[in-house]
């Protein structure tokens, strides 16, 4: 655990649908089109209403977020940051936008706490390492920069792999801070 500008930073391994904060963030492509990884995961527990939301709002603009409800998730809300086309890859500058985004539209909404997943890691094929380095980078940006309501950011990973990476990667940057 870390704090940023009075902001917790934490890493869980996990499955990020049962997360208790009061949104998660999917990794969107622009269509708003749940499909498969984290996706997929939050339309089979979350249910249609998720979707349906989505097909209402989309598409949207590369590197942006917008707000659904969380259907039967925990979570109230689900922040769909849109780092990629439907069916293309990842770039560095839609990972920032979309994270930056994503925590812009959940401090719009008075979210206290967000739970993130390795954006663009999965099918958009975004590497790893560099994805832990640009969260921490936007977190880090924005939680200095702006006024904020957040008092707690996860990073939720399933794999153990995953979560030793972003571990190693978010221990050496935040010890610097």
């Amino acid at each position: 655990m870390w704090f940023i500008g009075g902001t917790e930073i934490k890493l869980i391994q996990g499955d990020i649908t049962n997360s208790e904060t009061d949104a998660i963030v999917n990794a969107a492509n622009t269509g708003l089109i749940l499909g498969a990884g984290v996706a997929g995961a939050i339309k089979k527990k979350g249910g249609p209403a998720i979707q349906e939301k989505c097909i209402e709002i989309g598409p949207i603009e590369l590197g942006d977020a917008v707000a659904t409800t969380g259907g039967n998730l925990i979570a109230k809300f689900v922040i769909h940051a849109a780092s990629m086309h439907l069916g293309g890859k990842t770039n560095e500058q839609s990972l920032k936008y979309s994270i930056w985004n994503s925590l812009r539209v959940g401090n719009e909404i008075n979210l206290q706490s967000i739970a993130f997943p390795a954006i663009g890691t999965g099918i958009a094929g975004f590497p790893l390492d560099k994805c832990a380095e640009i969260m921490l980078e936007v977190f880090n940006n924005y939680l200095k920069s702006e006024d904020h309501v957040y008092i707690s950011i996860e990073v939720v990973l399933f794999s153990e792999k995953d979560y030793n990476t972003f571990k190693d990667i978010f221990t050496k940057y935040l010890n610097k801070l």
